[in-house]
């Protein structure tokens, strides 16, 4: 590694395409070539995970951060963001956006600047509703535009920041069929393991179709 001596060994693995294989234990089952599900802890991955060695388990993103901080110094990733989320991340724009992608910011931008970036909403459409964090978050609205998208920020909004997946919609979508395509989808990857989302989607995708329908009491 740039004549340091040291090597390094990188094997690049597809997944099995299952959304629970995100949970990092199934994650281990899934490179193991079994089916991916969640794993009973303790024993945590630090102490016994991929094929029962100890593992550590990191995003991508984290990694990523890695060599400028250490080219240029913790203060210096410090001097971006806030107080109490410093630094800088990766904000993901999809939906009714002019340009869609991965922009990089500090963390605490807020979503009006984000959407200056990514060229507006698609068509001079207005806002209607959006994800901070990917679509288990709750919703935000045009209100919400200049909060801080950081973790105190947006808790303090009522959401999460969560994966920073924005999902942004304009003034043509339903917010009950796009909440219902997001719990048959939960419905569909679910594990099965435990009865809230076992159970609990079911009922809700039930519950949504009815609204879909104008039968929602």
């Amino acid at each position: 590694i740039l004549g340091s001596g040291y090597d390094l060994e990188v094997i690049v693995h597809a997944g099995a395409g299952a959304y629970i294989c995100g949970e990092e234990t199934a994650l281990l089952d899934s490179l193991e070539g079994r089916r991916g599900q969640p794993r009973l802890r303790p024993p945590f991955p630090a102490v016994a995970g991929l094929y029962a060695s100890p593992t550590v388990i990191n995003n991508v993103e984290t990694i990523a951060s890695v060599p400028p901080i250490v080219a240029r110094g913790v203060d210096w990733f410090r001097s971006m963001g806030s107080e109490k989320s410093p630094g800088f991340t990766l904000y993901s724009l999809s939906g009714h956006v002019t340009y869609p992608g991965q922009y990089e910011a500090p963390l605490g931008i807020t979503l009006r600047e984000l959407l200056e970036m990514a060229g507006g909403v698609r068509g001079g459409r207005e806002l209607k509703f959006w994800t901070p964090g990917g679509s288990s978050t709750p919703l935000l609205t045009a209100e919400h535009l200049d909060v801080p998208l950081d973790y105190e920020g947006v808790a303090e909004a009522g959401s999460m920041l969560g994966t920073k997946a924005l999902q942004i919609f304009d003034d043509t979508t339903c917010v009950v069929r796009a909440v219902s395509r997001w719990q048959e989808f939960y419905k569909h990857e679910s594990c099965g393991k435990c009865t809230p989302c076992r159970e609990g989607f079911w009922w809700l995708v039930q519950i949504f179709h009815r609204l879909e329908n104008g039968d929602g009491t």
